[in-house]
């Protein structure tokens, strides 16, 4: 994540996927929601400072954060230090500077984590946490408990994301063919998980309903 107040040019060309937030409010938002590498931002935004920023963050996340600041006070580096950011740069600074530090970053954090996310088998996405070797599932870092079936299903379909199953197809593929029953089980457990994962289960952020087809995990 990086502020529009900065050109994140460098960093495409060079690979990474940078999405561009317009105010600090928009930002802190992404940041607590969205699953990302690294986040860049500026201490002087709009509606929400940097500092409040990596403060709120830093309390539920272990992520890199690198701070930009066009100020040369000590103490404004030092705070941001101290509300958890990881580094600092200083404006102006060449892109060439922006991109040895963000890939610095990130290979340390892979390092310090021992294993890179894709090896834990981990699923990540806006605040969903799903551990398929451990069976657990984070809602914002809260653990909810789903049984073994609606675990095995919101897994499925999260491992296919914007995809639409069928009930048919859902029962078939997480129930079993010769299992005899009523394909009615599939919404009785999408209900369910629902209920566990999603923050208005009337108007779900996840397993989304798509009328006379099925159900499509959205990301």
């Amino acid at each position: 994540m990086i502020s529009k107040r900065m050109k994140g040019y460098s960093l495409v060309i060079n690979g990474f996927n940078v999405e561009l937030v317009a105010s600090g409010k928009d930002g802190l938002e992404k940041a607590l929601n969205v699953e990302y590498d690294l986040i860049i931002v500026d201490l002087m935004l709009p509606h929400t400072d940097g500092f409040e920023i990596c403060r709120q963050v830093r309390a539920v996340k272990e992520i890199p954060i690198l701070i930009v600041t066009a100020k040369k006070e000590d103490i404004d580096k030092i705070r941001g230090l101290g509300l958890g950011a990881d580094d600092y740069i200083t404006k102006p600074f060449s892109p060439s500077e922006l991109v040895a530090r963000t890939k610095a970053h990130i290979s340390r954090y892979d390092r310090l984590s021992g294993i890179k996310e894709v090896d834990k088998k981990e699923i990540r996405i806006r605040g969903l946490t799903i551990e398929e070797a451990s069976h657990r599932v984070f809602v914002n870092r809260r653990e909810v408990y789903l049984t073994a079936k609606e675990f095995e299903l919101l897994t499925f379909l999260a491992k296919h994301p914007n995809r639409v199953f069928s009930k048919e197809e859902l029962f078939e593929l997480i129930w079993g063919l010769d299992l005899a029953g009523d394909i009615s089980t599939v919404t009785v457990h999408i209900r369910k998980i629902r209920g566990k994962i999603e923050i208005d289960p009337s108007n779900p952020q996840f397993i989304e309903t798509v009328w006379g087809a099925g159900y499509r995990f959205s990301v």
